[in-house]
């Protein structure tokens, strides 16, 4: 079975089968109305990576109504005290099966929603959080990231998903992250670094100290060919950077398998960052264009990645952008 089949053959649905039923109804006796709540959601499958740690795994799709948005990595840790979430999915209705999932573990108070940059499969399940008032984190870029997009973002992802973007809305963080900051959860501390431009210019990385995982958003694509919306030169600085690192021991991907080894987990991605770069770089030097680029650079990894069609030549467009002026 090649990978495609397999991955295709182990991915899970956005949601079990529909069981949410009327759970209530209108009485009207004696002139009075009791109206009791008609739905329950369901809740994410989540897997506990590691103590405390769980993690969501996203399906390898472009948005479509029938997976809600659900195409990216989602997570949650528990701490002594409190809850910190790390991005909510695509759609109100994902954050809301996301917030199903974690008070099926737990009834501590959710402090804070960390989003790690600012893709819509990402951040559009901020919504389903507001009622728990928590505080919303991301990079000191990230308000000036949606404020540019948002319009485009919520228009585009509306079409997209229909009747699955109901209640959908662009939420901001309000706790912004310029350097390192660190949150405490109660005998559980996490370490959150605004990273330079990367997969965008606004990626935010997590790290459990407890249990050395870190979630890395979409720095980290695994299956899923990586999406390029920052720099392919900082990038790849970047990923050089986090492997020195000694204090990781699992990593979460934006896109992929919920919980991986590190440093090992990055080295599919760089391989292929490496590739476009390279094979960039020498059509640009032999004077092609960047519509010839587009249609051959990378060809090779093509039965390596998920998604490919979907997303190399747009990788390739914005490498070549990039690179004609070095």
């Amino acid at each position: 079975m090649d990978l495609r089949s397999m991955l295709r053959s182990k991915n899970r649905e956005v949601f079990p089968n529909v069981t949410s039923l009327l759970v209530g109804a209108i009485l009207l006796a004696a002139g009075i109305t009791l109206a009791v709540p008609a739905r329950a959601v369901d809740a994410l499958a989540v897997e506990e990576v590691a103590p405390g740690v769980f993690v969501h795994q996203g399906r390898y799709e472009v948005f479509n109504p029938q997976n809600a948005g659900d195409t990216s990595n989602s997570g949650f840790i528990i701490g002594n005290d409190g809850v910190a979430v790390v991005d909510t999915g695509g759609s109100a209705k994902v954050g809301a099966a996301l917030l199903a999932a974690i008070r099926a573990r737990t009834q501590l108070p959710i402090k804070y929603v960390i989003n790690t940059h600012m893709h819509p499969d990402h951040v559009f399940g901020n919504a389903a959080f507001l009622g728990e008032k928590p505080t919303f984190v991301g990079h000191a870029k990230l308000p000036r990231a949606l404020a540019a997009r948002r319009d485009r973002y919520l228009a585009i992802n509306e079409e997209l998903l229909g009747d699955s973007f109901a209640g959908t809305q662009i939420v901001g963080p309000t706790l912004l992250v310029n350097g390192e900051l660190e949150l405490d959860l109660g005998d559980r501390k996490l370490q959150l670094e605004a990273e330079p431009t990367a997969h965008t210019d606004n990626d935010l990385t997590v790290l459990d100290e407890k249990t050395g995982t870190l979630f890395l958003g979409d720095l980290l694509f695994s299956h899923h060919i990586p999406a390029l919306d920052g720099s392919i030169r900082g990038w790849l600085a970047l990923l050089d950077k986090l492997g020195e690192r000694q204090d990781v021991k699992l990593a979460v991907p934006g896109h992929g398998p919920a919980a991986m080894p590190w440093p090992q987990a990055m080295a599919d991605e760089k391989r292929y960052l490496s590739k476009i770069a390279d094979e960039v770089r020498t059509m640009i030097k032999q004077g092609k264009t960047l519509s010839e680029a587009a249609e051959t650079a990378g060809l090779s990894e093509k039965d390596a990645w998920l998604l490919f069609k979907e997303y190399n030549a747009r990788n390739v467009s914005a490498a070549f952008a990039e690179l004609e002026w070095e």
